[in-house]
């Protein structure tokens, strides 16, 4: 059986190889640490699996997935990332990935979702699936208040706190508040996630 492995961190491509090697028999298991690697791999050889990061040098793993499906690929891929913004999720479930694991979650989750997926059914964690779970009751046109609406669009244009305060009339203090709520109401924990969220919803243009 062969395996294909894809993060740009070496240590942990080490770390998932000898956990696969104990966990499973007669395994071949390659390594690629950027996108084009992984692409470069995958046209010479058919892999069983592809377990990969999302965010990798030159691209990220939701376009190793859709190269895979573009290619007619029948390798099975699972997503094994730091990422837990349900709307990224989302957009990763919709891509046809086969798993879903947070690097978070345990070794045991991982070697479940593995094996899972080569059974040829779908997989994502307890974590995720609570995420999805969660996510359910948003509504996205109602999710932030028009105020919120102006600053997450100043937001997306690079302002500062006290840019936004000047452009708005308001104090920093304000704009700060603001800012915590929008992510909080996006379940977004970092620039780049509510930057995709704001534009995978329409909350900016």
């Amino acid at each position: 059986m062969y395996f294909l492995i894809v993060d740009d961190h070496q240590m942990m491509l080490d770390g998932i190889e000898q956990l696969l090697h104990r966990e499973f028999d007669n395994i071949s298991i390659a390594q690629a640490t950027t996108l084009q690697g992984a692409k470069d791999l995958t046209a010479r050889k058919d892999y069983d699996i592809i377990v990969t990061d999302y965010n990798l040098p030159g691209g990220d793993g939701l376009t190793l997935i859709k190269h895979l499906k573009a290619a007619n690929s029948s390798a099975k891929t699972l997503v094994l990332s730091m990422h837990d913004e349900a709307h990224l999720v989302k957009e990763i479930l919709k891509s046809g990935v086969d798993g879903y694991i947070l690097k978070k979650d345990s070794q045991h989750e991982l070697v479940t979702g593995i094996k899972t997926v080569l059974a040829g059914k779908s997989y994502v964690s307890q974590d995720i699936n609570r995420i999805l779970i969660d996510n359910l009751n948003i509504t996205t046109p109602k999710l932030l208040s028009q105020r919120e609406r102006e600053i997450l669009e100043l937001i997306a244009k690079e302002y500062t706190n006290k840019k936004i305060a000047d452009e708005l009339f308001i104090s920093e203090r304000t704009v700060e508040t603001h800012r915590k709520n929008i992510f909080r109401k996006t379940k977004t924990n970092s620039l780049v996630g509510l930057i995709k969220f704001a534009y995978a919803n329409d909350l900016i243009e």
